[in-house]
Parts: structure tokens; C-alpha cells; sequence
């Protein structure tokens, strides 16, 4: 899952929940319905018939899911006790009328069904039905069938997340006691719980909605996430109903100014419209709708200041609003007001000032996110004892962190990283059993530990101080066995490693970079163990050959320590890897061509060290193939350019990669960004995030030679092309102008001969181009990207001519008479060193980088300096964040 996925579902997955648990209370517990009447034979053979329509397959939902929505526990179909010669009002999810014995409601909710939904299903019999839901079942993207519209006097339907696709038909508008609809179509089948890129598979379109609107009177409730309304004026929903008392439409696409009238409506209760990144709303001035209880406009666009009216707002439990809001928190909101709130989610704004001295007294907060904006001062004492998770991250807050911190026994997430905060921390401060994670990365804090007490966190899975004070391992942690992930990166640690850490077998992340550590890696790992980061240490010898065949890997980096020898083969039992780093060592090796085989390796870094030899492919077939950076710089790589490697690196071929919503590459659960220390035109950078748009190859400062092979044309999602300071010979190859996605492009120092491809000016993304210390000769290229390079880009070149040199080309672009005949001469010399080189002559190879001046490509500002956020409930305690009914 990219970052902005990640970011929306945390922001909302409380939300999503509330999107499903909906008020259909006919249809939750419809067979708590007592019968004193036998059903029909005709309805009882209906229902038989419509069993028999699917199969049951144990695997269609999540049951911890719909634990949370419909407090349906066991993993078993209701439809087994569906029998002949038993009383169909005693099935299970069925119930009927106590005096005509009629089948009025239906719940098969997560019931295991699995199969296309017939457009003639005998279901359709059912005239009576007054409450269906067949949510969470597999119908196989079958459509709606339009004979929905028989069920004339249905009032409650809910077939969200069973797998309906298609245009949504305008029958189901044709239901005129309707009173609730629900849709929802983000939920998926897997354990992800949720799939914004497969959902979108239903779509409303203009029609549909429009006598939805007209037609539906009686609708109090309507739930559409998820359901495509890219087409779909939002102007139309000013017409609904003023009865109506729910409105989700999380993520469905769509777009242009949602009248804000609706949030007058004078019994709405609830209204949530996050996850359309192209909606705005304006907060109305004034007169919201006094019912109002739960309002999640996060993550979207409401722009301007939050409006003091919001403050009448009395029955308010749920606000979530990261909408780009500026100014200071209202001072009409207080704790007399807002004392039913137990979810405040003011994240990811640009709201400054001081926090309000009413948010330390709210009685029944749970949840407290104000994370990402600019808020300054220090924190209050709390004064309650309800709050649970606790998000103050990516403030301007200072000071001391306050004790009273101590008191909040329900708290399970605990998140004040990147401030001010200058702190002397106590680890008793930590003594709260129900802690989950902790986070106080990027701040001025060190620790002490209390060697008189006997501290236990038998909850604690994530603890992050990275970036702090520490000068030593926090010891305390040694007693809490569930821990998952640490992170003490940047900490000014030194000495060893202590043995605790190497013996937490639930331990998946473990992150001690960029501190003084030294000594050896031990020959045992965790178990579990996904990420071991160790940059930027002291470490030495060997690298343990302990990567058995449960390794379970993901990102392994050892940039920048001591490391010899050789690279362990058995890492190809690593097949999971999908980072490998041990730049900056000692290692000498040949090319570790067995890497090749492992099908998840994105990023593969090499560089300097003592590497040697050949580096093509050996055998015939695929080979890294979701490779996306390459960098193997300043080594004594030697031969032609890796040609059957290239034509494999089908990673790099993608021409359909989308700069405008870039995603990061994380651990697989999402809990840990990955980081890495590039080049990128010329100038080391540390990523805090890789994007999977990054796409570069690095082949620098080798003894590569031969010519550019025509083949590399064909990576045309390359970003960045490093094949400087090498014994590259011939001309440049035309096929580098398929690179259109390129920023940089470095062939300088290589013995290049011939004029500069035209085809180059198609690199119109190109900022940096180093063609320096070759034997290029004739014209510069004329326009676009090449109007903006210096002087330079050429020097070294002493038969070129053209802007920007000084040196003019006449007529049009042939070089003087006198320059032909030295040129003529040179190339001579030329096809002579080539023959020499067939026979095994060898060029002295230039040392050293030529730095380039300028700054960092167009998308790299965009990189956030920071983690994602990890999935912060299990999903035994999901159910205590989905918003509840008054």
C-alpha cells in the first residue's frame, strides 16, 4: 500500500467502519424477530431454491470485520440451517410477520455466499420483504439486477462490499418506502480489510441519482462509499430529502463545490464526504444542523478558517476535519460545549496558535489527533483519563512533556514526535499497561532510566526515539517481549548491541542507524525479523551467513560501516528481500549473480566497495525484473554494459507510472518507511521515503567499456542514468532520447566520440545533463531542455561547437575546414584504440565525481521527512473507534 492510501485510511478507517454500521437496525437482527405463524410453502421453496444458487466459501470476508460492523462472531453460513419440513421463520436470518406469516426480513449478512447473482433469482418471490442485506458476500461483480424494483415494499437494503459491479440500474430508484440504502463498496475479501484501487467497481451515474433523489422520499439514510460518481453533479444532493439523517460518500470520485445546505439539514446527524481529493465544501457561517453528531470531511478541501459557529454544534461526538483549515482553533469551541466528543481528528491543517486549555478537559475523549500543523506552546496537564490514542506529531509544541501523561491508563498509542520538546524523560513515565506505541522521534528528549523499578509494558509493540538524546539503549525495554518494532536511529547510542535485543523473536523491525555502534553482527537473528537497518555504524567483519530458508527479510541495509569479505549466498533464501544496501564497505566480491532469483528486489546498492569482475547475466530468461534502482559506483566492475540484465529490468519499463500521486515503498504491513542514501545528480541524499516512481542506474566509476548499447532505450521510466568515469567508447547511442522520463543523464569522462544525438532534445524532463571529458565533436543540439545547460555540461570537449559555448559552428553546424581535418585525423586514432582495446587494451580510468550545482529534481520536494503512521488498533479493538449511536 502507497503512502496516500496509507495516509487516507488512517485518517479514516473509523469513519469507514461507521460507513457500514449503519441504523439499518431492521435488517442487523432480523431473526431476534419472534413468529407464532408458519411461512408459506411458496416462500419457503423460494429461499431453498435461492440457497442453492451459491456455494459457501469460507474465505469471501474478513471475520474480524464483520465482527466489528454486524457483531457476527462465528465463521459459519446462516443458510445451513435452512431445511425441509422446519418452519422457514425459524431459519436462521429469516423472519416473518407474527399474522400472515410472510417473509419480511432477510439479513444473510457475511453469510459465505459465493456465486453470480441471477437476474431471475427465485429471491425475487419475496413480495412482502420489507428489510434485505446481503452484505459482505462474494456476488462475483455480478450487476444489480433491475427486478430489484419488485420489491415494492422494501424500506431497508444493504448489499455493501458483496462484490456488485456495474452501472447501478435506475429500478433501484423505484422503491418508494425505502427508508435506508446502503451501497458501500470499499471493503474487499482479503486481509486488508480494505481496496481503495478495487473499489469504484459499481457506478451511479447522473440519471440514477437524479430520481434517487425525486423518487425517495422517505430515505433517511444513504450510504454510497465507494460507488464511482465521477459524472455526477454534487449540486444534485441539495434535493434530498430534509428528513434525512445520514449521508456517507467516502470515496466516490467526486468532484466540484458540495453544497454545504445539506449540513442545515435540520435533522442530519451524521455526514461524512472524505477521500474525494477533487470536492471542496465551505463550512456554512452559521444555523448547522443541531443533531449533528458524527462529521468527517478528512482528508479533502474545506479551505479558510474553522467558523466559531461550529461551536453550537452541542450534540457533536465525531469531528474529523483535515481540510486545509488555517487560523487559530475557534474559541466557541470549549468543554461545556463539546462534552459529548470522544473523537477529535484536527490533523494535517495549518491551524496555529496554542492548544486550547478545553481539549485537556473533554471527559470523554478517546481519540486526539491534531498531528501536522503548527501549533506552538506547551501542553497542558490532562485532566481526564479517557483518551486512548494521543497524536500531537509535526507541531512547533516545546517544552517539557507532562507527567501527567502517567494518569491516562487507557492510553494504547502515544505519538509527539518532530517537535521542540527539550526533556529529561523518566522511563516510569512509560508505566501504562495498555501502551501500544510509542513515538517521540525528532526531539531534544533523553532518557534515564529507573533502575528501582520493575517496568513491565506487556502491550508495547512499536517504540520509536529515533532522532533524541539517548547515548544508550533504553533498558526497560528489555522486559516487554511483544515488542515489534524498534527504532532508535540518529540517538547518539554507542558500545554494542545488547544480547536482549537479538533475543525478542516477535521483533519484525529493528533500526539502529546512524549511531556509534561497533563490533559484530551476531550468526542469530529474530525470527521475524523484516527490516534490520544498521547504517551509519561502526560495525566490522563478516557478514553472518545466517539467512536460513525462514528468512523473512524485506529491507536489509548496511550502508556505510566496516563490512568485509564476502556477501553471503544465503541470502538468496531472503525471498521476500526487497531492498538490499551495503554500499560504503569493505566487501570484495565478484557480482552476486545468484541474487537474480529473488522476485521481489527493487533496490540494489553496491556501491563502493571492492566488487570485481564481470557483471552480465550468466544464464538465459528473467532476470530482475522488478528491479528499479541499480547502483553499483565505484567498484572495478569491468566488460561490456550489462546487456541481457537490461533488456530484464521490465521495472524500468513502465511508461505508465503517475508522477502526480506517488507512493512509498514500505515493510508490507505498512508500519515502516524505507530510507535510502542516493545520488542524485551528482549530490548524496538521504531519502526518509523511496517513491516507487524512483527509477535509476547508477554504473559510475568502474572500468566498464564498449559502447552504450541501443537496448537501454527501452528503459523509459528511468529517472536518473549515471555511467560516468568509465571506458565507454563509440558514439552516443540515439536510443537514449526514448528516455523521456529522465532528469539527469551523466556520461562524462568516458572516451565518447561523434556529435550529440538531435534525438536527445526529446528529453524534455531532463535538468541535468554532464557530457564533460569525452571526444564529442560537431553542433550542440538547439532548444527546449538544452537551452538551460552550461558550459559545464561540454568542457572537454574541444570539437564542439554552439550555444552555450563561445565557440560558433558555421553554415549549419559543419565545423571549420581546420577542425574537419584534426577531426578526421582523431577519428582514425580512434578506430585504432578500438582495435586495441578488442585485444584487451585497458584506459586508465579518471577518478573523482564532477559535482553538479544545482538542486534536486521536481519531485523530490515532495519527499516527507518522517515514518507513516503504523496500523495503530488491532482488530479486536477496531470496534471501539467506529463512532457510536446516541
Amino acid at each position: 500500500m502507497g503512502f496516500f492510501t496509507m495516509l487516507w485510511a488512517t485518517l479514516c478507517l473509523p469513519f469507514l467502519f461507521l460507513c457500514l454500521k449503519t441504523a439499518f437496525s431492521s435488517s442487523l437482527h432480523a431473526s431476534s424477530f419472534s413468529t407464532t405463524h408458519l411461512c408459506s410453502q411458496e416462500e419457503a421453496a423460494a429461499l431453498l431454491q435461492f440457497k442453492t444458487s451459491f456455494s459457501i466459501n469460507s474465505t469471501v470476508y474478513n471475520p474480524s470485520l464483520c465482527e466489528i460492523v454486524y457483531d457476527i462472531k462465528a465463521n459459519y453460513s446462516k443458510t445451513e440451517s435452512w431445511k425441509e419440513g422446519i418452519d422457514c421463520c425459524s431459519w436462521d436470518g429469516v423472519s416473518c410477520d407474527n399474522v400472515t406469516g410472510h417473509v419480511i426480513n432477510l439479513d444473510l449478512s457475511c453469510n459465505l455466499l459465493s456465486g453470480t447473482f441471477p437476474s431471475n433469482s427465485t429471491l425475487f418471490l419475496l413480495k412482502n420483504l420489507q428489510s434485505l442485506n446481503l452484505a459482505f458476500n462474494d456476488f462475483r461483480l455480478s450487476k444489480i439486477p433491475p427486478e430489484i424494483s419488485q420489491f415494492t415494499r422494501l424500506k431497508h437494503l444493504d448489499i455493501s462490499s458483496s462484490q456488485f459491479s456495474g452501472q447501478v440500474p435506475v429500478e433501484i430508484a423505484h422503491l418508494p418506502k425505502l427508508v435506508s440504502l446502503n451501497l458501500s463498496n470499499l471493503f474487499t475479501f482479503d486481509s486488508n480489510f480494505f481496496d481503495l484501487d478495487s473499489s469504484h467497481k459499481l457506478i451511479l451515474e447522473t440519471t440514477t441519482l437524479r430520481n434517487l433523489v425525486q423518487n425517495l422520499s422517505e430515505v433517511r439514510e444513504l450510504v454510497l462509499c465507494g460507488v464511482n460518481m465521477g459524472s455526477v453533479n454534487p449540486c444534485f444532493f441539495m434535493n434530498l430529502s430534509s428528513s434525512l439523517t445520514t449521508l456517507y460518500l467516502l470515496n466516490t470520485v467526486l468532484r466540484g463545490n458540495f453544497p454545504n445546505s445539506i449540513l442545515r439539514f435540520p435533522n442530519l446527524k451524521t455526514f461524512g464526504l472524505s477521500g474525494n481529493e477533487n470536492l471542496t465544501i465551505d463550512l456554512p457561517s452559521s444555523n448547522w444542523s443541531s443533531p449533528l453528531q458524527h462529521l468527517n470531511l478528512s482528508p479533502m478541501d474545506c479551505g479558510g478558517r474553522l467558523p466559531e459557529s461550529i461551536g453550537d454544534l452541542k450534540s457533536l461526538q465525531y469531528l474529523s476535519l483535515s481540510c486545509n483549515l488555517e487560523g487559530s482553533i475557534p474559541a466557541s469551541i470549549d468543554a461545556s460545549r463539546f462534552w459529548k466528543l470522544w473523537y477529535l481528528d484536527l490533523s494535517y491543517n495549518l491551524l496555529n496558535g496554542t492548544m486550547p486549555p478545553w481539549i485537556f478537559t473533554l471527559p470523554l475523549l478517546e481519540i486526539l489527533r491534531l498531528n501536522h500543523n503548527q501549533l506552538e506552546g506547551q501542553i497542558n496537564q490532562f485532566q481526564q483519563n479517557s483518551l486512548e490514542e494521543l497524536n500531537l506529531s509535526n507541531n512547533r509544541l516545546q517544552g517539557s512533556i507532562p507527567n501527567s501523561i502517567s494518569n491516562l491508563v487507557n492510553l494504547s498509542y502515544l505519538d509527539l514526535s518532530s517537535n521542540h520538546f527539550c526533556d529529561l524523560l523518566v522511563s516510569d513515565m512509560f508505566s501504562l499497561q495498555n501502551l501500544e506505541s510509542i513515538i517521540l522521534s525528532n526531539n531534544n528528549l533523553s532518557l534515564r532510566d529507573n533502575v528501582d523499578a520493575n517496568l513491565t509494558l506487556p502491550k508495547l509493540t512499536y517504540f520509536d526515539l529515533s532522532s533524541c538524546n539517548l547515548s544508550e539503549f533504553p533498558n526497560f525495554l528489555r522486559h516487554s517481549d511483544g515488542l515489534q518494532s524498534l527504532l532508535l536511529s540518529k540517538s547518539s547510542i554507542h558500545g554494542n548491541i545488547p544480547k536482549w535485543i537479538w533475543e525478542k523473536d516477535d521483533l519484525r523491525v529493528l533500526d539502529l542507524s546512524h549511531n556509534n555502534l561497533g563490533g559484530k553482527i551476531p550468526n542469530y537473528l529474530p525470527k521475524s525479523l523484516s527490516v534490520l537497518n544498521l547504517q551509519g555504524n561502526n560495525f566490522d567483519g563478516t557478514i553472518p551467513f545466517w539467512f536460513t530458508e525462514s528468512c523473512e527479510l524485506e529491507n536489509l541495509n548496511l550502508h556505510g560501516n566496516q563490512m568485509d569479505g564476502l556477501l553471503p549466498r544465503s541470502l538468496v533464501n531472503c525471498s521476500m528481500l526487497e531492498v538490499l544496501d551495503v554500499g560504503n564497505n569493505n566487501i570484495n566480491d565478484t557480482f552476486p549473480h545468484w541474487l537474480e532469483s529473488l522476485p521481489q528486489l527493487q533496490v540494489l546498492v553496491l556501491r563502493s566497495n571492492k566488487f570485481h569482475g564481470f557483471v552480465d547475466s550468466t544464464k538465459e530468461g528473467p532476470s530482475f525484473p522488478n528491479l528499479r534502482i541499480l547502483d553499483l559506483s565505484s567498484n572495478y566492475f569491468v566488460g561490456a554494459l550489462p546487456i541481457r540484465y537490461i533488456e530484464n529490468f521490465n521495472a524500468m519499463m513502465d511508461t505508465h507510472s503517475d508522477d502526480s500521486f506517488p507512493e512509498y515503498m514500505t515493510m508490507s504491513n505498512g508500519s515502516y518507511q524505507y530510507s535510502l542514501v542516493v545520488i542524485i545528480k551528482g549530490l548524496e541524499y538521504e531519502l526518509q521515503g523511496i517513491l516507487t516512481i524512483l527509477t535509476s542506474i547508477d554504473l559510475s566509476e568502474n572500468k566498464f567499456g564498449g559502447e552504450i548499447p541501443d537496448v537501454i532505450g527501452k528503459l523509459n521510466s528511468l529517472k536518473g542514468l549515471n555511467l560516468s568515469h568509465n571506458n565507454l567508447t563509440g558514439p552516443i547511442s540515439q536510443s537514449l532520447g526514448n528516455l523521456t522520463n529522465l532528469e539527469w543523464l551523466d556520461l562524462s569522462s568516458n572516451e565518447l566520440v561523434g556529435e550529440i544525438p538531435d534525438e536527445l532534445l526529446s528529453l524534455t524532463q531532463l535538468s541535468k545533463l554532464n557530457l564533460s571529458n569525452n571526444h564529442l565533436v560537431g553542433r550542440i543540439p538547439k532548444g527546449k531542455q538544452f537551452n538551460t545547460f552550461g558550459n559545464d555540461s561540454y568542457e572537454g570537449n574541444l570539437r564542439l561547437c554552439g550555444f552555450p559555448l563561445s565557440k560558433s559552428c558555421d553554415g549549419i553546424g559543419k565545423l571549420p575546414s581546420s577542425f574537419q581535418e584534426k577531426d578526421e585525423s582523431w577519428r582514425f586514432g580512434w578506430r585504432v584504440v578500438a582495435l586495441g582495446y578488442g585485444c584487451g587494451v585497458v584506459f586508465g580510468l579518471l577518478m573523482g565525481y564532477h559535482v553538479f550545482r544545482t538542486g534536486k529534481p521536481k519531485w523530490f520536494v515532495s519527499l516527507f521527512d518522517g515514518r507513516l503512521s503504523q496500523s495503530r488498533r488491532k482488530t479486536r479493538k477496531a470496534r471501539r473507534v467506529v463512532p457510536r449511536r446516541s
